[in-house]
């Protein structure tokens, strides 16, 4: 029995599933800073998640606490109905970090290997070598891996123990357009079979593609959690592109309704709530040509959300 089916059949609740993860009021303090400041999270299992948010904004500290690294100074966290390191120690949970935890001078295959040997009861080394998409290297030593294949090795690792829980820490960095394809081809069908996987990134596009639900952390606190599409429509107004050479982007600042200006080159971007007024001016008080008009993708929502000023 898989630790998934597992997860499913022990829920305290008979057939109805209890909730992947579960944080309730949860704060962390670290003397005078506040890195949580009351976070309420629910996640279903089966669900992808990307867990969003600037440099500061709690994120690593939430992991933490999922992962039983860290307790909370108030409120409650709960793993598959568990407390967070009593899911770890039934090997209900797995992580994928950004960097670390490989010995350069073993194998892929011998890496799988010897962390196989650290459980109990583990997935065949060939399943997850496969489910990873590594088979091909599995006797390259690690230091000859690309940062993509490492990240790819760690993907292996985690999988060893069937996580029912799987949360990623970048989990594609290194990796090429093919590589990073079928990392996520991998965990769609890892969900659809009921395993959960909560990912933080810095590739938003990537989150607007595959996560099933986007949450978003600011200043301790998730400020949106919804679809991609849920999460960019909180971002207002749209922008408004055009070729304008010597644009003045004064002038353009001052019309109603405009949030900001920007130059590039020859070609000018207006972020408006008033796209209609700005296309108008545009047409017929100035030389624009190649109008176009767009709303507001997740960038622009990630920017307006959490008063990044970057």
């Amino acid at each position: 029995m898989t630790s998934i089916e597992t997860v499913r059949a022990g829920s305290p609740a008979g057939s109805r599933q209890v909730p992947a993860v579960r944080l309730a009021g949860v704060t962390k303090d670290f003397g005078p800073v506040h890195a949580v400041r009351g976070i309420d999270l629910e996640l279903r299992q089966g669900e992808i998640v990307a867990f969003l948010g600037p440099n500061g904004a709690g994120k690593t500290t939430t992991i933490d606490i999922i992962l039983g690294l860290s307790r909370p100074t108030t409120g409650t966290a709960e793993v598959l109905g568990l407390a967070p390191r009593e899911a770890i120690a039934r090997g209900l949970v797995s992580a994928v970090m950004q960097t670390g935890g490989l010995l350069k001078d073993l194998t892929v295959r011998e890496t799988v290997a010897y962390t196989a040997s650290l459980f109990a009861d583990t997935r065949p080394v060939a399943e997850v070598l496969e489910d990873a998409g590594i088979t091909a290297i599995a006797d390259r030593r690690v230091a000859k891996c690309s940062g993509g294949e490492q990240q790819r090795l760690r993907f292996a690792m985690a999988l060893l123990s069937d996580p029912a829980l799987l949360l990623l820490d970048e989990p594609t960095t290194g990796m090429d357009v093919e590589g990073r394809r079928a990392f996520w081809s991998a965990i769609r069908r890892d969900a659809e079979q009921g395993r959960t996987v909560l990912f933080a990134t810095h590739y938003l596009e990537e989150a607007d593609q595959y996560a099933d639900r986007i949450v978003l952390v600011s200043q301790g606190r998730v400020v949106a959690d919804g679809t991609g599409s849920q999460i960019k429509s909180l971002a207002s107004g749209r922008t408004v592109r055009a070729t304008l050479p010597g644009a003045d982007p004064e002038q353009l600042t001052g019309l109603p309704g405009v949030t900001g200006v920007d130059l590039r080159g020859d070609t000018v971007l207006v972020r408006t709530r008033d796209s209609d007024a700005v296309a108008r001016h545009l047409l017929t008080h100035t030389d624009a040509r190649d109008l176009e008009i767009t709303s507001h993708g997740l960038e622009d929502a990630f920017l307006s959300l959490t008063g990044d000023a970057r």
